[in-house]
């Protein structure tokens, strides 16, 4: 990628600046990235009942790495031009890692390394009491911040801690209150170096919905959801973000990941509904 430059003579989409070239995130530390990937490699066994040597391999040096890495700090999913810093989410995925190979290891008779459970624990242990924040009663960015973050809600989606948890009901709580506008969830309110504003993320506001079905929050979840499908545009195609004060998408567009996080939500909420009606 090319060094990140400014380019002053344009003025950007709706006067959006600066606008740059290259992305000084390619310098960036991210060690949230192997969780989802793992997750991904674990829920193909589970549908499939199938595992290749070769996602094997993968997994196994994704969980070496988590176990080389886990205690660095990084600069977390949403490349905040901040110092590296003990990021809550980052850990979360590590452990995500580690217990997604011992889970395939199981599932698919395979040898799990012998440090990968006790690292695990040892991750889940950390997380669990230097990620909660008692000033605002929830889970928050880094170790140390009473920042909120929309992505901590995988503290309880990821199977890190029960979703009965009162703990994680007060995450869930935290972020309605302080990051949720009408249909959209911001990422963080926190100065992140960069100038300007943002919209909510859509992926959050999914995130959000899957919370709240996770919780027996149900009403809720199909409110937000709806909400949702409001702002789909003519095209049948979401953005990345969605301003609530203009009403106006921001962002890539069309984004991948929100429709990820779209689909994902239908079929819960779909699920539920044939539940409901057996």
């Amino acid at each position: 990628m090319a060094t990140e430059a400014t380019i002053e003579n344009l003025p950007g989409y709706a006067g959006s600046r600066p606008v740059r070239i290259g992305n000084a995130a390619d310098h960036q530390v991210q060690l949230d990235v192997f969780g989802p990937i793992a997750d991904l490699i674990y829920g193909l066994g589970e549908h499939h009942g199938l595992l290749t040597d070769l996602q094997w391999d993968l997994l196994s040096k994704m969980a070496s790495a988590v176990i080389a890495r886990w205690q660095e700090p990084d600069h977390g999913i949403w490349e905040a031009r901040l110092p590296p810093r003990h990021h809550a989410y980052t850990k979360v995925m590590c452990w995500v890692t580690l217990d997604r190979a011992l889970r395939t290891a199981q599932r698919h008779g395979r040898a799990p390394e012998p440090e990968w459970e006790p690292i695990a624990t040892a991750i889940r242990e950390e997380v669990l009491d230097q990620g909660w924040d008692h000033g605002a009663s929830s889970y928050t960015v880094a170790y140390g911040s009473p920042d909120l973050d929309a992505a901590l809600l995988h503290i309880g989606l990821s199977g890190l801690l029960d979703v009965a948890d009162q703990r994680f009901l007060n995450t869930v709580d935290a972020v309605e209150w302080e990051l949720r506008a009408g249909p959209a969830v911001f990422r963080y309110r926190y100065d992140d170096g960069l100038p300007g504003l943002e919209g909510g993320f859509h992926i959050c506001t999914t995130w959000l919905i899957e919370a709240y079905i996770a919780v027996g929050r149900f009403d809720d979840a199909r409110t937000l959801f709806a909400q949702l499908v409001t702002l789909i545009g003519p095209t049948g195609l979401l953005p990345e973000e969605y301003d609530p004060m203009t009403e106006t998408h921001l962002g890539n567009h069309p984004q991948a990941y929100s429709h990820l996080g779209f689909i994902r939500c239908a079929q819960l909420l779909d699920r539920h509904r044939a539940v409901q009606e057996a």
